[in-house]
């Protein structure tokens, strides 16, 4: 319980100085600026960091960002008391001053380097996993590469815990059940099909197949 208090204390002091702007800063700030905030979690190439649960970012459509960011700020995602890297991300979402910032930062975050994401989860069955992801790719893709019509992520070259654990969020509530949220409504009920957790490890090991 100390432990779990000291993280969640570290999270919100990260949270807190992200959301300082510095002192004289013109209203906008570039795309490239505004990241230094998302460096401290994200890393500075935007391949995550496992150790504080946060996920590879680099590469990652604008579209997708944007929208994301726009969850954040409104309070539509990151909500649910027990989301706690949401209730993080929240906050940092914030530092955005108005649409103009949440547009420059996530097209920043477009032009990184896009990087593969090595698995670290054993126990998955990807041929198992192949039946399962065929109602998934409807929405991202038949090699997870992303469709923007459908408003459904690339998933190729993600960490394979992350994506476990958005499946668990989203099986579990803590996504996907806000009012307007309805990009996540539609990605519930995909996860509720996922029996158990050896059911998304399985998905997951055939996600990790696919070339980002």
């Amino acid at each position: 319980m100390h432990r779990l208090m000291s993280v969640s204390l570290a999270f919100a002091m990260m949270a807190s100085l992200g959301c300082i702007r510095p002192e004289g800063a013109k209203k906008t700030l570039s795309g490239q600026e505004l990241y230094a905030a998302c460096a401290s979690c994200h890393g500075e190439t935007g391949a995550g960091n496992a150790s504080i649960a946060a996920p590879n970012i680099a590469g990652l459509p604008a579209w997708y960002v944007e929208a994301q960011l726009a969850k954040y700020r409104s309070g539509v995602r990151g909500y649910h008391p027990e989301d706690h890297e949401g209730l993080r991300m929240r906050p940092m979402s914030r530092q955005m001053m108005d649409e103009a910032e949440v547009k420059a930062v996530s097209a920043y975050v477009a032009t990184l380097q896009a990087v593969k994401a090595a698995p670290s989860i054993q126990g998955g069955d990807a041929t198992a996993g192949a039946g399962q992801y065929a109602v998934c790719q409807a929405c991202h893709g038949d090699k997870g590469q992303g469709l923007e019509a459908t408003k459904g992520p690339p998933l190729a070259g993600q960490y394979d815990w992350y994506l476990v654990s958005q499946l668990k969020k989203f099986k579990g509530g803590l996504r996907g059940t806000h009012p307007l949220d309805t990009t996540g409504a539609q990605m519930r009920p995909m996860a509720t099909m996922l029996a158990d957790e050896q059911a998304m490890k399985n998905v997951v090991a055939h996600i990790a197949t696919f070339s980002r």
